[in-house]
C-alpha cells in the first residue's frame, strides 16, 4: 500500500539502502535536504542568501529586504518593501492577551526559555487558523518574524518591572528593537550596524537549529512548533548561546593585556576558546570578517574600544597558540565578534541569543515553508534517521523481565 499524504497526493514508497557510516559525526557533512534558501561555503568563506553574497546585502540591503528575499524567494521592489516594513511594524505589536501571558511568567525565567514559549504560544493567535497554503504560512512567517522582535523587547521590560514599549512605523526592525528596549530613539549608526548583524544572522543553512526546525515542519508541525523547538537548539551553548559565552569571557579577561594569559591556561586546562572554530568554515567566516570591522567602528563610536581590542588580542593568541599545538589554523565564529558589538551597542548579555533568534527566525522560517511546500519527490515526508542499538546489558538478545520482588 501506497501511503496517502493530509492532502491526498501519494507519498514515494521510501526504501531504506545502506547508507556510509556517519555514526556519532553529528551528520557532519551529511546531505539531508536540497535547499534552495542558502549556501554555505566551508572552503572558500562564502555566504549566500537564495543566491545573494552575504557580503553585497551587508554592504548594500537591509534585514527588512532580507525577510523579504527569504520568505518570498525574491528582492521586493521599492513599493513592496515600504508595505513590507509597515506590515513588519504593525506586527511588532502585542495583544493585551500576549502581554498578560508574558506577565504572568516566572520573573526568574531565562530569557531564551521564556520566548520559547512565547512562541509555541502564538499557535493560540494564529491569524490564518485553519488555513494550510503556502501563502498564508508566509504570511504567519512574516508575523513571527515581527512579534519575535515584540516578544523579545516585552519581555526585556516586564522582566525589569518597566512597561512595554509599543512598536513605531517610521524606524527600521533593528532601530525600533532597539526603541523597546530602551524606550529612546536610538543612534542612527548604531541601529544600522544592528541592522547588518540582523543580516548576517538571518540563515546560515542546515545548523542545529534550521534542522531542529525543518525535522519538525516534516512531521507537518505548525509553523510555531517548528520555530519553538528551533529556538531550544539555538539557547545551547554551542549553538546561539555562544555569543553570550563570548560576553562572558571578554569580562572575565578584562583587557587586551590579560589575553595571552587568559588563552595559554585555557589550552593548557583542556578548555575552549568561546568564538573561534566553526563546524563548517575552513577559513574565514565570512560573517566574523564582516562583524570585525563593524566591532571596532561601533566600539570607536562610542568611546569604548576594549571590548574590541580584546576580542581581537584573543582571536590573534589563539590562532597562534592552535599553530603551535595542533599545526593547523583555527578561525573566528559568528559569535566572536557579535558579542562585542551587542555590548557597545546597549544591549545586555542577556538579550544576546534572542537577538540572534531576532534575526534567525526569518531563516526558519523559510526553511519550514521549503520543507512543507517544496519536497523532492524522492525525499520521506518525515525525517528519520537511523541509530545503532548498543545497550545489550542482558547478553546478545534480551533481557528477561523479572517482577520487582524477584529481583536482588
Amino acid at each position: 500500500m501506497i501511503a496517502m499524504s493530509a492532502e491526498g497526493s501519494a507519498l514515494q514508497p521510501w526504501v531504506e539502502s545502506p547508507a556510509p557510516d556517519t555514526k556519532n559525526v553529528g551528520l557532519r557533512g551529511v546531505p539531508v535536504a536540497d535547499t534552495m534558501v542558502s549556501d554555505v561555503d566551508g572552503q572558500g568563506g562564502r555566504l549566500i542568501y537564495r543566491g545573494y553574497d552575504i557580503r553585497d546585502l551587508a554592504e548594500r540591503s537591509t534585514y527588512e529586504e532580507v525577510v523579504y528575499l527569504l520568505i518570498y524567494q525574491v528582492l521586493p521592489t521599492a513599493s513592496e518593501l515600504a508595505t513590507f516594513g509597515a506590515r513588519l511594524a504593525e506586527g511588532r505589536a502585542l495583544s493585551p492577551a500576549l502581554v498578560n501571558m508574558i506577565r504572568a511568567l516566572h520573573p526568574e525565567t531565562p530569557t531564551m526559555a521564556a520566548l520559547q514559549s512565547m512562541v509555541a504560544a502564538l499557535a493560540a493567535f494564529d491569524p490564518f487558523p485553519g488555513d494550510a497554503g503556502v501563502q498564508a504560512e508566509r504570511e504567519r512567517a512574516v508575523d513571527l518574524v515581527a512579534k519575535t522582535a515584540g516578544l523579545v523587547a516585552a519581555w526585556h521590560r516586564i522582566h525589569r518591572r518597566l512597561d512595554p514599549v509599543g512598536p513605531s512605523p517610521h524606524l527600521s526592525h533593528a532601530a525600533d528593537f532597539l526603541r523597546m528596549v530602551h524606550d529612546a530613539e536610538p543612534d542612527a549608526e548604531l541601529a544600522r550596524e544592528l541592522d547588518i548583524a540582523l543580516i548576517l544572522h538571518a540563515d546560515h543553512s542546515m545548523n542545529a537549529s534550521t534542522f531542529t526546525a525543518r525535522a519538525v515542519a516534516s512531521t507537518r508541525a505548525s509553523l510555531y512548533a517548528s520555530a519553538s523547538a528551533a529556538l531550544g537548539a539555538l539557547s545551547g551553548d554551542l549553538h546561539g548561546g555562544a555569543n553570550a559565552r563570548v560576553m562572558e569571557m571578554l569580562q572575565q579577561v578584562g583587557s587586551p593585556d590579560n589575553a595571552e594569559r587568559f588563552v595559554r591556561e585555557a589550552f593548557a586546562s583542556g578548555g575552549r576558546v568561546m568564538g573561534m572554530g566553526h563546524a563548517v568554515y575552513r577559513t574565514d567566516d565570512p560573517r566574523a570578517v564582516i562583524l570585525r570591522e563593524m566591532s571596532r567602528r561601533a566600539g570607536e563610536a562610542r568611546g569604548d574600544p576594549v571590548w574590541y581590542r580584546t576580542t581581537e588580542r584573543i582571536e590573534k593568541v589563539t590562532r597562534q597558540v592552535f599553530r603551535e599545538t595542533k599545526q593547523a589554523d583555527i578561525y573566528p565564529n559568528v559569535d566572536m565578534y557579535s558579542a562585542s558589538l551587542y555590548h557597545v551597542i546597549g544591549l545586555p548579555t542577556d538579550l544576546f541569543t534572542p537577538v540572534f533568534a531576532i534575526s534567525r527566525v526569518a531563516g526558519w522560517s523559510a526553511h519550514v515553508i521549503e520543507e512543507r511546500f517544496a519536497e523532492a519527490a524522492d525525499k520521506p515526508q518525515l525525517y528519520r534517521p537511523a541509530s545503532e542499538y548498543v545497550g545489550r546489558y542482558c547478553g546478545p538478545e534480551s533481557c528477561a523481565y523479572e517482577p520487582p520482588e524477584a529481583r536482588s
